[in-house]
């Protein structure tokens, strides 16, 4: 099914999903899902989602979390946590982002988001 630019549907071969630019979503083939520019989700074969600059956030094959410059957040393969442009980085008792994987894998953004707030996560 496909409807025309601006908000338009499309399913494909793979039984994916596309909207058009500005706000759109695709699923393709290994399930991912992305969303436009400015603010945009990309989840890919490996379970990780990336939003958009200013701000977005990227989860990768080792479960790392990054957000963008001013102030972001990033975990690594090793579980150690950085923030803002410097990197400056600083432990925490907060348990591994791989727990939440799970929930972004179903795409519950709700309990996504409780669990986000609940390892003070914002």
């Amino acid at each position: 099914m496909y409807t025309g630019p601006g908000g338009g549907m499309y399913t494909g071969p793979g039984g994916g999903m596309y909207t058009g630019p500005g706000g759109g979503m695709y699923t393709g083939p290994g399930g991912g899902m992305y969303t436009g520019p400015g603010g945009g989700m990309y989840t890919g074969p490996g379970g990780g989602m990336y939003t958009g600059p200013g701000g977005g956030m990227y989860t990768g094959p080792g479960g790392g979390m990054y957000t963008g410059p001013g102030g972001g957040l990033y975990a690594g393969p090793g579980g150690g946590l950085y923030t803002g442009p410097s990197n400056t980085p600083y432990r925490s008792n907060r348990p591994p982002f791989e727990v939440l994987l799970p929930y972004f894998r179903k795409r519950n953004m709700y309990s996504v988001l409780r669990l986000l707030a609940a390892h003070g996560i914002e």
